[in-house]
């Protein structure tokens, strides 16, 4: 396996960020361009990138949130995000459908939970379906509840790390 390189988003990142974000999720459960753009601008120390030989392979962003509510829609624009706030809540963890099952997914939630800490967060907070319930234990995230979003037409599952 290549090493990555792991860095912030930049406004010029969001063509290819959005490109996998399309290919790797389901009809309206991928994020729009514009949000992912607004997540960029907004709140770049949360939108962590991975690269392979210059080219971004994968993300994840987050905003943070002093009382998290994962079903809160408006939050996905940063709507109430406050960098200062202790917990942080993940919109998107995405590796492109390539480089998938080659553990560039875990490389990249160990890369992203070691900022968090380092930045004092708290708590880190997710929604994910069925088949991920288990990856994201894994991972040291403990179920909470089914969740009231109904985020793309789908069921989610709330999951959190305390860190």
């Amino acid at each position: 396996m290549t090493t990555p390189v792991f860095r912030h988003a930049t406004p010029a990142d969001v063509d290819r960020c959005y490109e996998i974000e399309m290919t790797s999720y389901e009809g309206d459960e991928a994020a729009t361009r514009e949000k992912i753009a607004t997540r960029i601008h907004r709140y770049p120390e949360g939108f962590l990138c991975m690269e392979l030989e210059g080219k971004v392979i994968g993300f994840i962003n987050a905003g943070c949130a002093w009382e998290v509510v994962m079903s809160d829609e408006a939050f996905k624009e940063l709507v109430g995000h406050d960098p200062d706030a202790p917990n942080a809540v993940i919109m998107s963890v995405v590796v492109h459908p390539d480089f998938q099952g080659k553990g560039y997914s875990s490389l990249l939630m160990r890369e992203f939970v070691s900022r968090l800490k380092a930045m004092n967060k708290k708590t880190i907070h997710l929604m994910c379906k069925d088949r991920h319930v288990d990856l994201y234990a894994h991972f040291g995230y403990r179920y909470i509840k089914p969740s009231a979003s109904d985020h793309g037409g789908m069921a989610w599952h709330e999951m959190m790390m305390t860190l």
